[in-house]
């Protein structure tokens, strides 16, 4: 016998519901037809009144424990796979392994499990009155989560079964609550759906009263229907569709709960939902598509002709998730200016204890921007008066406080990082120069100055339109420049199918280069000709290749990215930072008159920062911080 998952009709509180059940069903097995009807009559009403049932945990870890025993040592420790035990407690199995629960049912809810006891086993939510424990693992769990099956009937999925499984590291959510999906949830591989155990066994209402979006009671569509939605201008069989028997609206059962007014990261006011639009052309300000003017969306009440996909201003990387509806829209405090004024030319900045003094500069020179940490070549700048500090005039100037469009939580301006280096969101590069950290205590993002500084509409200068972040995060376009699909952010062209991802698009477009006494440029892989050779590693440039490389025009003078800028662009030297508990990795100047060796690549350090690395007194010099330094511990 095993357990099967069910939706059936009936009555809660005088109200029609669609409550899913378990159903005990039997094993396939070989027999005749009258007596398969027998023994699984007589199967089912042998059961005992409560059966046992395997804890969640150990289910887990048998699942786990089978993965392991079959990974190789070069699959990347990821999991994702189907569960196949049952949540039946078997007799037959080793008693060792399989741990029985007790079932709990208080009157009140556990003072204990309030205080943050979560179910072990999805983490979601809190623990109420009715609860299993394991007495050997010392954990509560929902009775969702204990009784879940293999599979399930979804009703507003009845075409496919939803398949249990463990999931991990994946930032796929649940179709019902929007969430992350993670742990255990059920699945569907056909259709590419997720659905957290609780949302996928929550109560269905028939009828809905009152919705916040409609002024008429709903009706559940009893099929999966082909119905536009009013509110998010979509047809979404994955859903459960209301319909009003009224007028002709038409709603998603998640649609329905949408907020009224929030704020999103692409714009400057808040936004407030409406039913349609004025006459005219409306194009969204996140994927730049037009909006059926007929449906709902989100609208700007100070800027006229701003309109949001209802679907693109809820996802989870434009809304930071609040309802402002009722909330005063206070005035925003001015931001703390990133520097004092003391007389004219001389300020006094936030991450510098010296006065700092305006110059302009129209000499190359070896300076390099504490913020940014890209060199200093023409333009006005600040320079400490009592020591080498300096500062580009934008980075002096750029603000301690900002709302990006990368993220729906404000950024803050931070100078010292813990360990000493940071990775920035964005382009994935490490630095160790300036950048802007998430606000938001339970979240990690940050960004370098020079990805912080992007707007939309973003002017790359290699590209003759501008270019907008109006992807859906879900796809993994190719960068044009690197060839690159990996989860990077990307920028994108309305116009044409350009597409550049931050890592390229923050490289210095034009520069400058010691021995030659003009520009270079930046150049794609494809430009390169077969006689193009790097003037400082007098290596060849691939043609076609992944990479792009600086050319001056005018000496036809070429160099790799790397050898110019070096691998680790946005590292300055003299700073060193900790990789362990008692080792340290310090930045040098690679501009001796012998550059130092290797000690991984057993080649000379080619790159304008060679890395000094200290174990047992011993120093080691390395090329690049993306070696693995791990042989060296």
């Amino acid at each position: 016998m095993d357990l099967f998952g069910e939706f059936h009709k009936v009555e809660i509180d005088g109200k029609p519901f669609l409550v899913y059940q378990n159903v005990i069903k039997p094993l396939p097995q070989i027999q005749t037809p009258n007596s398969f009807d027998k023994v699984s009559i007589d199967s089912v009403y042998d059961l005992p009144p409560q059966p046992l049932f395997l804890c969640p945990r150990l289910r887990t870890r048998i699942l786990l424990n089978s993965l392991e025993y079959e990974r190789d040592d070069k699959v990347p420790n990821k999991v994702f796979s189907k569960y196949d035990s049952s949540p039946l407690f078997d007799e037959t199995s080793d008693g060792h392994h399989v741990l029985p629960l007790f079932w709990c049912n208080n009157k009140e809810v556990d003072s204990e499990a309030v205080k943050g006891d979560e179910c072990y086993t999805c983490s979601i939510q809190t623990i109420g009155t009715d609860y299993y424990f394991c007495a050997t693992c010392d954990k509560r769990f929902h009775k969702e989560c204990v009784e879940c099956p293999l599979e399930i009937s979804y009703p507003s999925h009845a075409k496919h079964s939803l398949q249990l499984f463990y999931s991990k590291y994946r930032s796929d959510h649940c179709i019902h609550c929007g969430e992350r999906a993670t742990y255990m949830i059920y699945f569907c591989a056909l259709c590419d759906i997720y659905m957290h155990v609780l949302c996928a066994h929550a109560p269905i209402p028939f009828f809905i009263d009152q919705p916040k979006k409609h002024d008429h009671s709903l009706t559940l569509f009893p099929r999966q229907a082909s119905l536009t939605c009013n509110v998010c201008a979509l047809v979404n069989k994955l859903h459960l569709t209301y319909v009003c028997c009224i007028c002709d609206f038409v709603a998603h059962s998640d649609c329905i709960r949408n907020p009224q007014t929030i704020r999103i990261s692409r714009h400057f006011h808040r936004v407030s939902f409406t039913f349609s639009l004025p006459l005219g052309k409306w194009s969204c300000g996140v994927c730049r598509k037009e909006v059926d003017r007929d449906y709902g969306a989100y609208t700007c009440n100070v800027c006229s002709g701003y309109a949001v996909h209802t679907r693109c201003a809820l996802r989870t990387d434009i809304w930071d998730g609040i309802e402002l509806e009722g909330v005063p829209e206070e005035l925003e405090e001015d931001d703390v200016e990133s520097f004092k004024r003391i007389a004219d030319g001389v300020i006094l900045h936030f991450s510098h204890r010296h006065h700092l003094k305006f110059e302009i500069s129209g000499v190359y020179g070896n300076n390099f921007c504490q913020a940014c940490v890209l060199p200093i070549n023409e333009g006005s700048f600040y320079v400490c008066v009592e020591c080498d500090f300096i500062l580009h005039e934008t980075c002096a100037d750029a603000p301690r406080k900002k709302v990006h469009p990368l993220h729906p939580h404000p950024l803050k301006q931070k100078v010292d990082h813990k360990d000493g280096v940071f990775k920035c969101s964005a382009c994935m590069r490490k630095s160790n120069g300036f950048g802007y950290e998430c606000t938001n205590q339970n979240c990690n993002y940050i960004l370098d100055v020079v990805c912080a500084s992007t707007a939309e509409p973003f002017n790359y200068q290699g590209h003759q339109h501008p270019l907008y972040l109006s992807l859906d995060p879900k796809e993994k376009p190719m960068c044009h420049i690197c060839k690159s699909t990996k989860d990077k952010k990307v920028l994108n062209c309305i116009e044409c199918d350009f597409i550049i991802c931050f890592e390229c698009a923050t490289l210095p477009y034009m520069v400058r280069y010691k021995h030659d006494e003009h520009y270079l440029t930046f150049c794609h892989g494809d430009e390169a000709s077969g006689s193009d050779w790097c003037e400082l590693c007098e290596g060849k440039l691939a043609i076609g290749g992944e990479e792009g490389f600086y050319k001056c025009n005018d000496c036809c003078t070429t160099l790799h990215i790397n050898c110019l800028l070096g691998r680790d662009l946005y590292y300055k030297a003299g700073q060193t930072y900790q990789i362990s508990t008692c080792e340290n990795l310090c930045q040098h100047n690679n501009n001796s008159a012998t550059r130092p060796i290797c000690c991984i690549c057993d080649i000379r350090c080619p790159y304008p920062i060679v890395l000094v690395y200290t174990v047992d007194m011993v120093s080691y010099s390395i090329c690049s911080s993306k070696h693995d330094l791990q042989f060296l511990f």
